[in-house]
């Protein structure tokens, strides 16, 4: 790809319609190319004295809370008509930033609602082809050895609206908010099942949640090398909507295998076929036939800023932010296009980088004010790139619900609104 030197500036073009290159504003600095405009001499003086400077502020509290100004910052929730507690609540996205979702944001999937477990009463059983069944209590569980890994959860049905013959218009929360990455720390299944014994049969568990819905999925017994029985989130204990007291994590599989409220897992020959993964969460293709049993989360990535509901207050550069993430391992490459896919430039990846975690980008843009098409196109360590939307629909056809993972476009219009276009 060529590149030019942008006249009379120290920032680079990387690409068509204003992508600059990712260390334009590390070199040059942003005063020089626009993103400050305050004068060059500024003193004490400047800075005004606000009423809360002038009296003392609220005592501690018990628990921390968000500023009051951060009242936006929440989760929007629906619930499946005639039902109690189930549908789900989504991550805003737009509105974070960084890479780990507060607890009290992480987005929640329940089939009936919250259970309201008594900690010392619930039970692990793990059983079936095992030579010795195993019970643990919370207490029992706490005196293994812990670890801590950072991973995301993604729903199987994040992103499903993208299938639709028109482009819905959704901000980023209600199109990619079934996704969230937290740090989770806890007991690493595998020491268990080896503890228990596992019979040389045993291909497959049956992981089961103590909800009213029972909800249960068949797991290749190779996911639990780093599946973690997770008892904390982000250094607390997982919160009632996240599966307290103690969830499955399985790392890149898609979120309904990731069991909360977990009560038991059996070693099984074959999968269970539960109802959980009968009639739902397969991939029902053009010809008919469905996928099944397709666990891993595809390479996937979205930009988070500029997105549908924020509008751009006029030209100027601003830095293009978003998250990328894979099921496979590690991202390693991001690229940017502001022209709908004509031309591309690599974004700077912030770190952490991690394995089956949510990776920042950035890239500096130079805004003209007129239209634009922004998208996102991520690479991962296995060399998985993620695909245009109509390679997807061509593969899987219209008719699917889970697993969208095709390049997401966004417009933006001459005043600066910003909307989901199919590109």
């Amino acid at each position: 790809m060529n590149r030019r030197r942008s006249t009379g500036s120290a920032t680079e073009a990387a690409a068509g319609n204003g992508l600059l290159d990712r260390r334009s504003l590390l070199a040059a600095g942003a005063g020089s190319v626009g993103l400050a405009g305050a004068p060059s001499a500024l003193g004490a003086a400047d800075l005004s004295i606000e009423p809360w400077m002038r009296e003392p502020g609220s005592p501690f509290t018990g628990y921390g809370q968000p500023s009051r100004f951060e009242s936006k910052t929440v989760r929007t929730s629906a619930s499946a008509p005639g039902t109690t507690g189930a549908g789900a609540s989504r991550t805003p996205l737009q509105r974070l930033n960084g890479t780990i979702t507060p607890n009290g944001l992480h987005f929640e999937r329940h089939h009936s609602g919250i259970p309201d477990i008594d900690p010392d009463a619930h039970r692990l059983l793990i059983h079936g082809l095992v030579n010795r069944p195993l019970l643990f209590t919370l207490e029992a569980l706490a005196r293994y050895p812990m670890e801590t890994r950072i991973a995301f959860i993604e729903c199987g049905g994040n992103s499903g609206a993208l299938y639709q013959k028109e482009a819905a218009q959704l901000d980023l929360q209600a199109s990619h908010g079934l996704l969230s990455c937290a740090e989770w720390t806890g007991v690493r299944l595998a020491l268990l099942l080896e503890e228990a014994g596992i019979e040389p049969q045993a291909r497959w568990l049956l992981a089961e949640g103590a909800d009213a819905a029972g909800m249960s999925r068949s797991v290749p017994i190779k996911a639990a090398d780093e599946a973690l029985v997770a008892l904390y989130q982000n250094g607390e204990r997982v919160r009632p909507s996240n599966g307290y007291p103690m969830r499955l994590l399985l790392p890149g599989y898609e979120g309904n295998m990731n069991v909360k409220w977990l009560r038991r897992i059996k070693a099984t020959e074959g999968p269970t076929m539960t109802k959980d993964e009968t009639s739902k969460y397969t991939i029902l293709l053009p010809s008919g036939k469905s996928l099944q049993f397709v666990f891993p989360i595809e390479t996937k990535s979205v930009i988070a800023y500029p997105s549908p509901g924020i509008t751009l207050p006029g030209a100027g550069i601003y830095e293009i932010s978003g998250l990328a993430w894979s099921g496979y391992g590690k991202i390693s490459q991001v690229e940017v296009s502001a022209d709908g896919g004509k031309s591309w430039a690599p974004a700077a990846l912030r770190e952490p980088v991690l394995p089956k975690a949510l990776t920042r980008f950035r890239l500096p843009w130079r805004w003209d004010g007129g239209p634009a098409v922004l998208q996102s196109r991520a690479t991962d360590g296995s060399g998985y790139v993620q695909p245009t939307r109509d390679a997807l629909i061509t593969e899987r056809g219209s008719r699917a619900t889970y697993h969208f993972n095709g390049i997401t476009s966004w417009a933006v219009g001459e005043h600066g609104e910003v909307r989901h276009v199919y590109a």
